[in-house]
């Protein structure tokens, strides 16, 4: 009788001690074992390398994660490299990746490729970045209709300047040329940084650049935007009207997500998903967003998966009007 107490309470410890067990290793979460490679489908000073070099000082000023983001550009070929690498990366805890809407158009524009974006871990939607039409203040144009006489009698000598062949830019510069009969040369730069460099140097006529790219010289007075492609006029630039107002239906908007690689463990996702989120969240990025003219809730999950597959399908008929896929 002593022997089987004595075996029924050894039985009952060791329960104990594998219950507990299960429930520390339930309780402890996924973490980062190494520094997190912050990939950005763009040059250095545009839009998307300001947003991912923010939010990596907003998760290192609050010690958000236990190992840093380390920003590493990769804007080769409208964002194939980037898009490459990461699918190189499948089933990597530890690389991450700031997109733009280049993020749908170059898996399409290249097949070759051999990229679905659709296959990427949707970490977080931070916001949608909006697009104003910018000329230089010397220029003297202060509104569409003067950019448009300017445009046409300049023909192909007018220079938009954009970033990538087939970007966002692009699409945006042959919404324009249609629009209004127009024939301005596209060339693609290497950032938004750098395309606002170009307008403010008086080396391009126009641009499309999003506000937090060409706000400084704009502040600086240099630079003028005349039109917004947004539902209503952005607070920051209310003297542009919209395209809408002007008698053109025509919204257009840039993501800004941060995506994991193919394959991400479910744990790292998760970790991942609630780091961007508190970002989100934070006043500094709150702050930002008001700032830089920025729209948008946070998605992730299923929910951003089924915006990119919107946004890919729109995508896919605006780049077959231009002649960039078949």
């Amino acid at each position: 009788m002593y022997m089987k107490r004595r075996n029924l309470a050894a039985a009952l410890v060791a329960l104990t001690a594998s219950t507990v067990m299960v429930s520390t290793n339930a309780l402890a979460a996924w973490t980062p074992k190494k520094p997190i490679d912050f990939v950005i489908m763009a040059g250095k000073g545009g839009g998307a390398d300001k947003m991912a070099r923010l939010l990596q000082s907003i998760v290192e000023k609050n010690k958000w994660s236990p190992r840093p983001l380390v920003p590493v550009n990769k804007p080769g070929g409208s964002g194939a490299e980037a898009l490459v690498h990461l699918k190189q990366k499948t089933g990597d805890n530890h690389t991450i990746m700031v997109t733009l809407n280049s993020f749908y158009t170059t898996p399409m524009r290249q097949p070759k490729l051999g990229v679905d974006s659709m296959t990427f871990t949707p970490i977080g939607r931070m916001a949608e970045d909006t697009f104003l039409l910018w000329v230089n203040k010397t220029s003297g144009i202060t509104n569409v209709e003067q950019f448009v006489a300017a445009a046409k009698a300049a023909g192909n000598k007018w220079i938009m300047a954009g970033t990538g062949k087939g970007s966002e830019d692009q699409l945006l510069t042959t919404f324009l040329n249609s629009a209004y009969d127009l024939k301005m040369k596209y060339v693609p730069f290497k950032g938004g940084g750098r395309v606002a460099k170009e307008l403010a140097g008086e080396h391009a006529n126009s641009t499309v650049n999003n506000p937090s790219e060409q706000l400084g010289f704009y502040e600086a007075g240099n630079t003028r935007p005349i039109a917004a492609f947004t539902p209503e006029r952005l607070p920051l630039f209310k003297d542009a009207p919209t395209f809408r107002e002007l008698g053109q239906d025509f919204v257009y908007f840039m993501q800004r997500s941060v995506v994991g690689a193919p394959g991400m463990s479910a744990d790292a996702e998760a970790f991942y998903r609630d780091l961007f989120k508190k970002v989100y969240d934070s006043p500094e990025w709150q702050t930002y967003m008001q700032k830089k003219s920025l729209q948008g809730g946070f998605l992730t999950g299923a929910e951003l998966k089924a915006y990119w597959k919107r946004e890919r399908d729109i995508h896919e008929v605006m780049l077959r009007n231009i002649g960039e896929v078949k």
